[in-house]
């Protein structure tokens, strides 16, 4: 990956290369594997931190004309096209920015959770209640998944929409904070391989989100149960499942330490991309990450070393 790295930032004419491969390469392959947005944002991600933002923007503005050129040859709709890669580029953008601006990985994240509260309130005051919303969309959505040939699958879904309704909005906030999450990491993680960029902004194995945001989930969890409240539900469900990233910050400072071993960080991220065991392991995860906010263990067993 160094020598990517590398290449990217070599000169201008290569990064904007490199954007629009990121939209090309991943159309090879499935669209369930959902590498598109993240291997377009990633790179993007990458170029703002390396290059910052004026030359990022105008690289991708190069890589938006030579892909709106391509369309126009291969007779494709170059408007969805240029669309797609606005819509995966800019928050990418976006939140490098906001990573460079703060030169705080943590600062950063911890921002990005505020976000995702705002995001959840903003369902409610725009949309009054959600459910009627989600209940409209899950309704589109089995009648293509049923004009596609797969009505059994339709009928589950219409069978368990009273149990998935009521989660959409949080699920929804939940999956666009993660994926926005993961694009930076992976930028960050490529633009620390550059030279004398190591940890420029901070390492991922030291995140914590703070006794600030554990308080916080606390709090909005403790009124939610009390008064009932569906937003606040919602809320402090996405306050505290995003903890699983401190989770897997720790596993990670434990293998740094020699604490545990290399395949565990593996087999964890070969289990996140299964879909029966990623929730239960994201629950857990939160769980440990939400315990050491409070607790502090990393810089507990510091303190213990002579």
């Amino acid at each position: 990956m160094q020598p990517l790295a590398a290449w990217l930032v070599a000169r201008p004419l290569n990064g904007g290369l490199g954007l629009v491969l990121s939209l090309i390469v991943p159309m090879l392959t499935p669209a369930t594997s959902g590498l598109g947005p993240i291997v377009g944002g990633l790179v993007l991600s990458f170029l703002v931190l390396a290059n910052g933002v004026s030359v990022a923007v105008m690289q991708g503005i190069g890589a938006v004309m030579v892909l709106a050129a391509l369309a126009v040859v291969l007779e494709a709709s170059a408007v969805q096209i240029v669309a797609t890669a606005v819509v995966i580029w800019a928050p990418a953008a976006a939140l490098a920015a906001l990573a460079a601006r703060l030169k705080s990985l943590t600062l950063t994240l911890q921002v990005t959770v505020i976000m995702a509260m705002v995001g959840v309130l903003a369902f409610f005051v725009l949309l009054g209640d959600p459910a009627v919303f989600w209940a409209e969309m899950l309704t589109q959505w089995t009648t293509l998944v049923r004009e596609n040939g797969q009505p059994e699958y339709a009928d589950q879904l219409l069978a368990s929409s009273a149990l998935i309704v009521p989660q959409m909005t949080m699920m929804a906030v939940f999956t666009i904070w993660t994926w926005l999450i993961v694009v930076l990491l992976l930028g960050y993680g490529l633009f620390q391989m550059l030279p004398e960029k190591q940890a420029i902004y901070g390492r991922f194995c030291d995140l914590n989100y703070g006794r600030v945001l554990a308080a916080i989930m606390a709090v909005t969890s403790l009124i939610a149960v009390v008064t009932g409240a569906t937003w606040l539900q919602n809320v402090a469900f996405v306050v505290f499942v995003v903890f699983w990233l401190q989770g897997l910050a720790i596993m990670h400072w434990l293998q740094n330490e020699k604490l545990l071993p290399l395949f565990v960080v593996i087999a964890t991220y070969a289990f996140l991309l299964v879909p029966v065991l990623n929730g239960l392991l994201v629950v857990a995860l939160a769980i440990l990450g939400y315990m050491d906010a409070w607790f502090n263990f990393r810089a507990r067993r510091a303190a213990r070393q002579p």
